[in-house]
């Protein structure tokens, strides 16, 4: 686990996930709350949803960047 934390927490890995979860955190949130977005009648529930709309796409890129590393150095 310690290992892992440590790759999870490389510069290069942290900002590959960021620009990931950038792309993609977007896409899903105007997909989801595009509509509401226009108006800007979004209330405060809705930015914590839109933050965490960002966050999955970060830890989905860490936990795949970790695990190809580790997979490569146990070839």
């Amino acid at each position: 686990m310690k290992r892992w934390l440590h790759i999870a927490f490389r510069a290069d890995i942290a900002r590959r996930s960021v620009k990931v979860a950038s792309i993609v955190g977007t896409i899903l949130a105007l997909i989801n709350y595009g509509d509401r977005m226009l108006p800007y009648s979004l209330d405060a529930n809705a930015w914590v949803k839109i933050a965490t709309t960002y966050c999955v796409p970060y830890c989905v890129s860490t936990y795949a960047s970790v695990s190809a590393i580790l997979a490569h150095s146990a070839e």
